[in-house]
């Protein structure tokens, strides 16, 4: 049977100068064994806190931390687990290299300092030459860790974090030092390997692209409170807060209130017009709603009738060339609408199109049910 980590009202405080600075508040949270669990947020919203709490590297004011039957810590009765004692290995952003080490050895130092059970030469030997063959490294296993380049200083804290076989992988940010293209390398390589191997990931990023390609499951943090949990899907299509909606990706959010349409079907009332969409039956009519539809999902024409649901007309107030489409903005009575356009349409400012929502890709503000 699985051990999952659970998070039960987890708070934590920092006190800088004569400021109380509140981390967490109060987090409750399960991840379940096994998964790629990412934890996404800016700056400050106490991701990378709650992380450090997990590996025991901060201690929570007040709360409990247990994976499966076993607590981590808990407050009350007191009890601390260190985190040598934790199974727990963590990957931070700084990677944390011994210079004058090797690659080798900076993969063997767990083994050969750590508190856990002794090895013998043999056993080193096997266990670190494994892990650097994980991460495609064998051939680097006496490179000084001084000659090696951001990706393959990144790849060497991961073996280290995996030499001891540990039950939960935690990283903190650990592609954010790195170029454009070779954190987009890394991304792909990161993913294969740690869903190949089967251990519980739990993963801080600041970035939506990773959140959303690598994980199984991702907690949106603002101030030290999880605002959503769901999967990459539902996070992005589904967006419970204006925040999660705003934070993830580019979207556009029209206000409007539940009223009774042609046909007794309920709409949408905006100020662009009627717009139908998904599960407004539920609503009570006139309560006042956020629609939410991304970019993508509007369709942009230049023809075809104007009569037809969720269909109006737009003018064209600005372009933005992003190489294989155009961010296309829109005027559509006093909403500016982003739209994301082929660059085939070859579309211009000033121009008259007429403009799509389909009633499936409209989602409803706080329609999503959160399970944290």
């Amino acid at each position: 049977m699985g051990k999952d980590i659970l998070l039960k009202d987890i708070y934590k405080q920092f006190i800088t100068g004569n400021e109380k600075v509140q981390a967490l508040r109060d987090v409750t949270l399960e991840i379940k064994d096994g998964e790629f669990f990412t934890m996404l947020g800016p700056s400050g919203c106490g991701k990378t806190t709650l992380l450090r709490c997990i590996a025991g590297l901060e201690t929570p004011d007040r709360g409990e931390i247990a994976f499966g039957t076993d607590i981590l810590f808990s407050a009350s009765p007191p009890r601390v687990v260190p985190p040598h004692k934790r199974g727990i290995g963590m990957v931070f952003q700084s990677y944390a290299i011994w210079p004058h080490m090797n690659v080798y050895e900076n993969v063997a130092y767990p083994l050969k300092y750590g508190e856990q059970k002794k090895f013998s030469k043999k056993e080193i030997r096997e266990k670190v030459m494994a892990s650097i063959s994980r991460v495609h490294m064998e051939t680097m296993a006496d490179r000084p860790a001084t000659q090696l380049s951001g990706g393959q200083q990144q790849r060497v804290a991961l073996a280290r974090a995996l030499v001891n076989d540990p039950q939960v992988i935690l990283l903190d940010e650990p592609l954010v030092n790195l170029d454009a293209k070779l954190r987009e390398e890394m991304r792909i390589e990161l993913r294969e390997l740690l869903h190949g191997l089967g251990t519980t990931v739990v993963y801080v990023t600041h970035d939506q692209t990773e959140s959303l390609t690598m994980s199984d499951r991702i907690a949106v943090l603002l101030e030290g409170n999880i605002v959503q949990v769901g999967n990459p899907s539902d996070i992005y299509n589904c967006p419970g807060t204006e925040f999660v909606a705003d934070f993830i990706g580019t979207t556009n959010l029209l206000s409007g209130r539940v009223e009774q349409g042609p046909a007794a079907q309920k709409v949408v009332q905006t100020r662009i017009g009627p717009i139908c969409c998904e599960g407004l039956e539920a609503l009570a009519e006139h309560e006042e709603v956020k629609l939410v539809i991304r970019p993508e999902d509007i369709q942009l024409s230049r023809q075809g009738e104007m009569n037809q649901a969720n269909t109006l007309q737009g003018v064209i107030k600005n372009l933005e060339f992003l190489g294989d489409a155009y961010t296309v903005f829109v005027k559509v009575g006093e909403e500016i609408l982003r739209v994301k356009a082929p660059s085939s349409g070859r579309y211009v400012a000033n121009e008259t199109v007429r403009v799509e929502f389909p009633a499936k890709r409209c989602c409803i503000l706080g329609s999503y049910s959160n399970q944290a």
